[in-house]
């Protein structure tokens, strides 16, 4: 019972809690990064009207904002931080079905609108992914030359 449990976090050492936990740590770098995707998100929201950029290039670019706006701050494993990115962008997809933003109260802010999402679209899941892989492909490309 109680000293079976002392046991267990005896034997749990700090190399072990290390493993699953995320570790702060700032980076100048993603924070940059992430800064730069807002601004350009906020751009096609505002003022790009067309078939391509706004509705796939956008989303594609939200799930590597949001991939490095996480890096900006915690330093862990790249894949399961691409993999959150994705799927809290599915789940904002979701949200977007039932107009999420209208029930927040939000829809007369023209910029919290454009940057939340206003329309739900199957195709935004694609764009998603394809997000997704790109921040997967980067950071191979960053691991293998070091950067």
């Amino acid at each position: 019972s109680v000293n079976n449990r002392n046991s267990y976090f005896s034997d749990f050492d700090a190399t072990e809690y290390h493993r699953f936990s995320m570790t702060f740590q700032f980076n100048k770098i993603y924070f940059s990064l992430a800064l730069i995707l807002f601004a350009v998100e906020i751009f096609i929201a505002l003022f790009v009207e067309d078939t391509i950029i706004r509705p796939f290039v956008g989303d594609a670019l939200a799930v590597i904002l949001l991939y490095c706006l996480i890096r900006a701050f915690y330093r862990q494993d790249s894949l399961k931080i691409a993999v959150g990115a994705l799927i809290f962008a599915f789940a904002i997809e979701i949200l977007q079905y039932f107009d999420y933003v209208k029930m927040l109260g939000l829809e007369n802010n023209r910029i919290l609108s454009a940057a939340l999402g206003r329309t739900f679209e199957w195709n935004d899941f694609a764009a998603y992914f394809v997000g997704f892989l790109i921040v997967l492909m980067a950071g191979k490309l960053f691991e293998t030359r070091n950067l």
